[in-house]
């Protein structure tokens, strides 16, 4: 059973020659010459006026015996486990690093990440489109006993899918989830799909946070438009947002500047700031391949002229994350990066030992 809630304001009208069919763009896939992620031709939106002021639609159809009589409060344990560890101290996320596709490959890597994390993060993987649905996989994830923060992209369902996965994510009793637009299916493993975007992340957040989950969001602070980014993140709090998780973003007095720029614009939803950890070329590589990610001055360098290059890495990531810490505009981070395939139990034992040593579990 549904009800329709009249609003006066109307929705954002989608933007012709979008790929992704948004009308809260720019997504944060924009190169650093301005073209779109998937065509070589310039962002439809940034010749129109920034940000794309968020406006509820003028009838939502919400499942009405689901809506939560307390959208503020956390409506499962793990996530009101979470606001309280938030307000004590810095969050620490780390990555999921399973393959794609196997059941018996999660409780490895659970295992090892076991009392050294906040939350685990399991999103989306471009070269591995085709995975198990969120809900199978944070049914997975949280029977080792780790809390889930669920990746939820808007590329492979429409609709009343997402909100099918939305309510058995809430019933798994998941921390929380983020709310994705999606990369587009020509820039992974699989362009042969058809992308469906029937909602974006923006239209997704108040969704998740009418069922009482707590709603993350994505920004890439390093994507044109540069000084807009900040009020895009104030505008996806007003559409239900919660945190904001950000995409690499350079050296920590760039990401501060970054969350400066968003309380400027009227946000103040905690910022968890990407910190990559490499202990590979593989690792590199796809890192590498992440549209407007910026990694910290001279990253690359030191790492690969280290004798022991996974070493070096853990030592970078750990530096870095305290260095972000450090600067107090933080909420906390989010440590990933890549596996080789077959990797995957080791990384996620590395994970471990950055996360302990910024805080993690503790």
């Amino acid at each position: 059973m549904s009800v329709a809630t009249a609003t006066p304001a109307a929705a954002a009208s989608r933007i012709a020659g979008c790929p992704k069919s948004m009308a809260y763009g720019p997504c944060g896939g924009v190169n650093a010459d301005g073209t779109c992620e998937v065509h070589p031709t310039p962002c439809v939106f940034l010749t129109r006026d920034l940000p794309v002021r968020w406006t509820s639609p003028a009838t939502e159809e919400t499942p009405s015996d689901a809506v939560s009589e307390h959208p503020s409060r956390p409506a499962t344990p793990a996530g009101r486990e979470l606001v309280e560890i938030a307000a004590r101290r810095p969050l620490v996320f780390t990555g999921f690093p399973v393959r794609a596709l196997r059941a018996d490959a999660v409780r490895p890597t659970a295992e090892a990440l076991a009392g050294s994390v906040d939350a685990v993060l399991s999103g989306d993987a471009g070269r591995s489109r085709v995975q198990f649905p969120p809900s199978y996989r944070a049914a997975l994830i949280g029977a080792t006993g780790l809390r889930v923060w669920m990746g939820f992209n808007a590329r492979d369902r429409n609709r009343t899918a997402l909100e099918r996965e939305l309510l058995s994510l809430r019933a798994l009793g998941v921390a929380g989830v983020h709310c994705v637009t999606g990369d587009h299916t020509q820039t992974g493993d699989r362009p042969d799909a058809r992308p469906v975007f029937d909602l974006e992340s923006t239209t997704t957040l108040p969704r998740a946070a009418s069922l009482g989950l707590l709603p993350s969001f994505a920004e890439s602070p390093a994507a044109p438009p540069v000084a807009e980014r900040g009020a895009r993140v104030a505008e996806k709090q007003r559409a239900g947002g919660r945190m904001c998780l950000t995409q690499y973003a350079g050296d920590a007095e760039e990401v501060a500047a970054f969350v400066a720029l968003c309380r400027a614009a009227g946000a103040d939803v905690p910022v968890l700031a990407g910190v990559p950890l490499v202990v590979d070329r593989e690792g590199a590589e796809l890192l590498a391949s992440f549209h407007a990610a910026k990694l910290p001055s001279g990253f690359i360098d030191r790492l690969f002229a280290a004798r022991d290059v996974r070493a070096e890495g853990i030592r970078l990531a750990v530096a870095y994350g305290r260095a972000l810490l450090a600067t107090g505009a933080v909420g906390g981070v989010v440590i990933a990066g890549g596996a080789r395939p077959g990797g995957e139990a080791a990384y996620a034992a590395d994970l471990a030992t950055v996360a302990r040593e910024l805080g993690g579990g503790s």
